[in-house]
């Protein structure tokens, strides 16, 4: 096979990624109108079977981020794109993007290949956390490791690509996680994933539950209290807080795009909103994708029991995984972000390590340039 590229539409893109078991959420047309400060483009790779018929064999969402002064641009494409990524000839698909991208003006790509390189079970990352020579979870022997993984790496070096640069705490704040958790649905009961949470959130839940706490979906009007919630995180666990306008621009987006793509969930207690989150779906994939709670009332554990319920909604509507993003890759117990390791962990699921993101430089000069930039924001 010799696919070729061109622009596609957004109905033929949405339909392909509609026709596969699952994609990244940032790899459906909607997502480019979450993002307005980039340039949006669907592109397409297509095939010709033996009876001559064009058929579309892979997808990818582009975002273009101009850069000021000049006609050059980023083109960036998050979690993607959606090809056979194991394919042997990886090249058959990647050169005639490369050479759609910089005939768009792109003075360098990245992309971030939706392969997981290895995998560590919920007691492995207790085990890691609990053990003082233990400072980062990608120096912990996995419980498994994918193979492929590795041979699609080298495929990428002799191609030209550079892995990304990894800026944040151990991968957690550079573009997309490299580290995420997530527990496997596909094939398992809810009483066999229930049986899977340890022991601490199995009685939080029943705690929430005696306390009368009460978790229900809600819509464009409860934003704002989500978003309320969610500057308290923000301050709380110091990291930089989205405005209210970028989760209504997603709910408008994504929503449109297929009505159960964005949902909003919040916990109430006594007539108080105490914690809230939202979940994203693309076929048989789910992501907790943002997370808020309020520090009062905490003993009554609203946190716990709003995951419970996407949890369930989530396995009732068939996911094969319900996806909790990113972690932190660091065991240090001073990192503020080894609580949300160890609250994620406490699902039972296992923590994964993708490929990484990976560059191109178009124009080496550009890109060198632009990457100290990014280095010293």
């Amino acid at each position: 096979m010799n696919p070729y590229l061109r622009t596609i539409t957004r109905e033929d893109h949405l339909a392909f990624v509609a026709s596969r078991p699952a994609a990244s959420h940032m790899q459906v047309p909607s997502w480019g109108d979450v993002k307005p400060d980039w340039r949006a483009e669907s592109i397409g790779w297509f095939d010709r079977g033996s009876d001559g018929a064009e058929r579309l064999v892979g997808t990818a969402l582009v975002l273009h981020r101009p850069i000021p002064r000049t006609r050059r641009t980023l083109a960036y494409l998050p979690e993607g794109p959606v090809i056979d990524w194991h394919d042997p000839g990886l090249g058959r698909w990647l050169e005639p993007m490369l050479a759609h991208l910089r005939a768009r003006g792109a003075f360098s790509v990245r992309m971030g290949p939706p392969v997981i390189a290895r995998w560590w079970d919920a007691g492995t990352v207790k085990e890691a956390i609990a053990d003082p020579a233990a400072r980062r979870l990608s120096d912990v022997p996995a419980d498994a490791d994918e193979p492929r993984a590795a041979a699609l790496a080298e495929r990428l070096r002799r191609l030209g690509w550079q892995p990304g640069a990894e800026g944040g705490e151990g991968g957690f704040g550079a573009g997309q996680p490299r580290y995420v958790f997530q527990v496997p649905f596909a094939g398992r009961t809810l009483e066999q994933i229930r049986g899977d949470l340890n022991q601490q959130w199995r009685r939080n839940i029943k705690k929430a539950e005696k306390a009368g706490v009460k978790v229900a979906e809600g819509d464009y009007a409860d934003l704002a209290a989500f978003h309320e919630l969610y500057r308290e995180t923000a301050e709380r666990d110091r990291f930089v807080p989205r405005p209210l306008g970028y989760f209504q621009r997603m709910w408008t987006a994504l929503r449109a795009e297929a009505p159960e793509r964005m949902r909003l969930y919040l916990a109430h207690h006594d007539g108080e909103t105490l914690a809230a989150a939202t979940m994203l779906t693309v076929g048989n994939h789910v992501w907790y994708s943002y997370g808020a709670s309020t520090g009062r009332r905490r003993e009554v554990q609203p946190s716990n029991a709003i995951q419970w319920r996407m949890m369930s909604d989530a396995h009732e509507r068939g996911a094969a995984v319900y996806d909790l993003r990113g972690i932190t890759d660091t065991l240090d117990e001073g990192n503020h972000l080894l609580g949300l390791l160890r609250f994620k962990a406490g699902t039972g699921g296992r923590a994964a390590e993708y490929v990484g993101e990976w560059d191109y430089p178009i124009n080496k000069l550009l890109h060198r340039a632009f990457t100290l930039y990014m280095a010293r924001r």
